[in-house]
């Protein structure tokens, strides 16, 4: 008969069967403020970029950590990395288009740095901002576009963060040159510039609010700078003055701006001056280190 599948249902009644054990949800609004656009406006490469780090989330799952005597750094996170390192020029090539492939080298070298280290299984704002340099090169070869700049922070590096997360909670990764209670936080420092950013004008949440938990919890999946926050109250136990001592005192900021100001004269100070951190970066083409005076 017309209309009918091989397996003698009709298209109708099978969309039927499709959806028979199907988990429905009642809708609700997604779209709350302009930045949230993000994730309705999404480019072929911003698409191809979430698959990626998708996949990489994916061989958490299929390389589970190992039973060994040391509690911190688990040693199937090498495993874990050798994929990545083997994968990595295939990955990139799908974000790249063909007439580019000549850039899939250069470019895919700052992703396997933004990882983390396999030799010392440790993860620190080196490793993140590596992967900025990776979103760089994306950008300065044309693969991403300014209409993209919002989804770059709100979905790439947000998907970025969650993966990052997985993997030093999955293999009890190490801080790589954390600074204890002294330091903004012991794995990132990016988000809570951009975080920060976002919340710029913000009608009711202060910077005085993030030190409340129920706040946090409130709000955290809308704002990046609040998911840092429940990050750190979910990883450490005791007051937060005490093992945040920095955020601690950001919060008594009286403004959001003020807030954003300062983190990008730390980031500078304590990350992009700092010899320890980019001692391991690397340069090329795309991204070049001039000597002072040229």
């Amino acid at each position: 008969m017309a209309g009918s599948s091989k397996s003698g249902s009709s298209p109708e009644e099978e969309m039927q069967i499709s959806f028979a054990n199907h988990n429905f949800v009642e809708p609700k609004k997604e779209i709350n403020m302009f930045p949230d656009m993000s994730k309705w406006k999404r480019s072929k490469p911003v698409e191809k970029l979430i698959v990626l780090l998708n996949t990489l989330d994916k061989w958490i799952d299929e390389t589970p950590p190992v039973n060994q005597p040391s509690r911190f750094g688990n040693k199937a996170f090498r495993t874990w990395y050798s994929k990545l390192e083997k994968e990595a020029e295939n990955l990139v090539s799908n974000v790249i288009p063909h007439e580019l492939k000549a850039a899939v080298i250069e470019t895919a070298v700052y992703l396997k740095e933004s990882v983390g280290n396999p030799t010392r299984i440790d993860y620190g704002t080196g490793h993140e901002a590596a992967f900025a340099a990776f979103l760089c090169c994306l950008c300065k070869i044309g693969v991403l576009q300014v209409d993209d700049q919002l989804a770059i922070v709100l979905c790439i590096f947000d998907r970025y963060l969650q993966v990052m997360r997985k993997l030093q909670k999955t293999y009890r990764m190490e801080p790589a040159g954390s600074q204890g209670v002294w330091g903004l936080d012991d794995f990132q420092f990016l988000p809570f510039i951009w975080g920060s950013s976002q919340l710029i004008d913000h009608p009711t949440l202060t910077p005085a609010h993030f030190v409340e938990e129920k706040v946090v919890n409130e709000h955290h999946k809308e704002y990046m700078f609040l998911e840092c926050v429940r990050f750190i109250n979910e990883m450490k136990t005791g007051p937060f003055a005490e093992h945040s001592n920095q955020l601690w005192n950001i919060s008594a900021v009286p403004a959001w701006s003020k807030v954003n100001q300062g983190l990008i004269r730390m980031y500078k100070a304590e990350c992009l001056e700092k010899f320890p951190v980019i001692q391991h970066f690397k340069f090329g083409s795309l991204l070049t280190i001039n000597p002072v005076g040229s």
